[in-house]
């Protein structure tokens, strides 16, 4: 129920419901063995749902985790953004030397005003020299390839997609979640690869 396609898009919605011992549901989709991509450009239409306790992520990771578990083997956010600072959209890599668990992660972020009522296209170019992350085409954060190590580019490898809504956690859930703003719904007009 909380993943569907209605008018064309793709439907994720978070709910406000009891379902084994959760408070909340939602859908997480993920094309890992189905699409799998090493380089190459991302792009995802998509309009974000809002409100205190929301963190809707598309996002990439590593699909076989050849250099080992998280954060070894890399992470791409493409897009995250968090409810309770509903204006900002995130993009950022994950590494073994630059993770949100030691602090050090690359992270960018960019002001947008109407994420929760327009489509936008959120997207990295992703070559073997860096990773650029973009919303409608303008780039807001840049991640090259020092060439040191695996523990600073580990993006040689397929990685796959995930679309989501997370309910709460460690950072959408910071300031506590708002029971009334549900249900909520992250609409995806279409997510295009290019290699």
């Amino acid at each position: 129920e909380n993943a569907r396609v209605e008018n064309g898009r793709l439907v994720i919605e978070a709910k406000k419901e009891s379902y084994q011992g959760a408070a909340y549901t939602s859908a997480r989709l993920v094309t890992k063995n189905k699409g799998d991509w090493k380089y190459g450009r991302i792009e995802i239409r998509a309009q974000l749902p809002a409100g205190r306790g929301m963190w809707p992520a598309i996002w990439m990771l590593p699909t076989k985790w050849e250099y080992g578990g998280w954060p070894r083997s890399g992470e791409i956010d493409i897009m995250e953004n968090v409810g309770y600072i509903p204006d900002s959209v995130f993009g950022a890599v994950h590494t073994d030397a630059y993770n949100g668990m030691i602090g050090t992660q690359k992270v960018r972020s960019i002001y947008c005003k109407d994420l929760k009522d327009s489509f936008h296209v959120y997207s990295v170019e992703w070559t073997t020299d860096y990773i650029s992350f973009r919303i409608d085409g303008k780039e807001f954060n840049h991640f090259r390839n020092d060439g040191k190590s695996v523990a600073t580019w580990p993006f040689d490898k397929e990685f796959h997609l995930l679309l989501n809504i997370a309910v709460g956690g460690n950072w959408g859930g910071k300031k506590g979640v708002d029971d009334a703003i549900f249900p909520q719904k992250m609409l995806i007009d279409w997510v295009r690869i290019y290699q």
